[in-house]
């Protein structure tokens, strides 16, 4: 057996509640708020979420795990953590390509994540200005723009497509305060935010629960989220939806619970450790199901309604709303706060890994990279309107009608990630030292050692393995 190796001035989270939040706020981002009701909408509800709290437990939660121990143990970037535990296991550095792949896929996803960062931003501008105006009016509980048409509502997502300079603007703004964070460090930067942002994000998400329940349709929501249909349940699509939300609302693939893992103390439990992200993570998106769709029923609209669910359907059911303004602004508050705390954790992957591999100071591994995910996400920015007719991978399959915009979110999304989780539940399965793995879990009696050592073996691979071929061919399941 071999120990892990102490690495000196390794920084550490201060305290284990510290690592959880950091990691919750890695998890915990715009796609809770914004993919999980979305699909849910679009996958009937209650037959979506019963399946995806399974995959969560049976795929997300072993591969988390899977994932922190690797950095647990390395103290080291991503990349070095990877190298050292296959050595150690006597495998081929090879291996390390998990964390490589994972690397990479996070910071193309930092470049267009930034972007739509930056929307929300835009609407903490727009609805912030009309809060002051109410406000002004002597009419603070009044509808969210309440001097606009329920059109002109709609049109400003539009509106904000067709400008690339204020696109750009609030893209800038997001790409720097994420630098800014990261250039911080550890404990002065990361577990600041996560510390101050996470019990914030909390308190928004209750409280504009509650005026959900109260002013919206909540016994509506309650039974579109917890009433599955079973036979939608087991259709290929349903499925395969629910999967994917449960591996990318995690984190998974990418590497970010490997380099958050890395600043975990040894006695840090990691297996309860990640039981307690995954039920957080799990919860939040539950939580943010029951506070957008009641909003969304009580005005007529169709839960279905895709990415515009959150810039256009939301601003228009705040419209008609009492306190509508005061919610709208909250809401997209709260959008920030989950947004930044999951970019601090994309842009700390290739920052951790700089720093080690080239002896680079923080504030310069983490300006260099800012800057570069901002300049590559001004052609996210552009192609929604300089370059919306182009399609730069036409000639690909499953890409023919893609902007860069798409290009960036499919790459990722569909290949890279998948393919480094695929990586990552291969090595620890059936490649690491097994009792090196094992005493890094965490999970020394009963049976969870056991089925965590199946489930990451052999149904983790599995079930990623089909998020790599349905993402890559999606008329499979169609």
């Amino acid at each position: 057996m071999v120990a892990s190796i102490s690495v000196p001035g390794q920084a550490h989270w201060s305290s284990k509640a510290a690592f959880v939040l950091a990691a919750v706020g890695s998890a915990v981002g715009l796609g809770n708020l914004w993919r999980f009701p979305s699909e849910a909408g679009a996958n009937g509800g209650g037959a979506f979420v019963l399946i995806y709290i399974l995959c969560v437990a049976l795929i997300g939660a072993p591969l988390l795990l899977a994932e922190t121990l690797i950095g647990r143990h390395g103290q080291r970037s991503t990349v070095g953590s990877a190298k050292l535990l296959a050595r150690q296991s006597n495998a081929s550095s090879g291996w390390a390509a998990l964390a490589v792949i994972g690397m990479i896929a996070n910071y193309l996803i930092l470049t267009f994540y930034s972007v739509v960062a930056g929307w929300v931003l835009y609407f903490i501008w727009t609805s912030g200005a009309d809060v002051a105006r109410t406000v002004a009016a002597g009419q603070p509980f009044a509808g969210a723009y309440a001097d606009l048409t329920i059109d002109q509502v709609r049109q400003q997502m539009p509106d904000l497509f067709a400008d690339p300079v204020k696109m750009s603007i609030a893209h800038f703004i997001f790409a720097a305060a994420t630098t800014f964070v990261v250039a911080r460090g550890v404990k002065g930067g990361i577990e600041v935010a996560a510390t101050w942002l996470m019990p914030a994000f909390f308190v928004l998400l209750l409280g504009i629960t509650v005026y959900a329940g109260i002013t919206g349709d909540f016994a509506a929501a309650v039974a579109f989220l917890f009433t599955p249909d079973f036979e939608r349940a087991l259709q290929p699509q349903v499925l395969n939806s629910a999967l994917g939300q449960a591996f990318f609302s995690l984190s998974l693939g990418g590497g970010a619970m490997v380099a958050y893992g890395a600043y975990a103390s040894r006695d840090t439990n990691l297996g309860q450790t990640s039981g307690l992200i995954s039920a957080a993570d799990t919860s939040v998106a539950i939580i943010a199901g029951l506070a957008i769709f009641p909003i969304v029923f009580s005005v007529g609209l169709t839960p279905d309604a895709g990415p515009t669910l959150m810039f256009q359907t939301l601003p228009a059911a705040f419209h008609s709303m009492p306190a509508g303004a005061l919610v709208a602004f909250a809401f997209f508050v709260l959008a920030l706060f989950a947004a930044l705390t999951s970019s601090v954790s994309l842009l700390e992957i290739s920052t951790a890994y700089l720093v080690e591999r080239f002896k680079m100071s923080r504030t310069l591994a983490a300006g260099l990279l800012g800057g570069g995910f901002f300049l590559i996400g001004m052609v996210s920015v552009l192609s929604f309107n300089v370059w919306a007719d182009h399609r730069p991978l036409a000639f690909v399959p499953g890409f023919t009608n893609a902007n860069w915009f798409d290009v960036f979110d499919g790459v990722t999304g569909r290949i890279l990630l998948p393919l480094s989780g695929l990586i990552t539940a291969v090595f620890i399965g059936w490649i690491a030292d097994r009792k090196l793995v094992d005493e890094e879990t965490g999970l020394k009696s009963g049976p969870l050692l056991p089925l965590w050592r199946f489930l990451v073996a052999w149904l983790c691979p599995i079930a990623v393995f089909l998020i790599l071929l349905f993402g890559l061919f999606p008329q499979l399941i169609s």
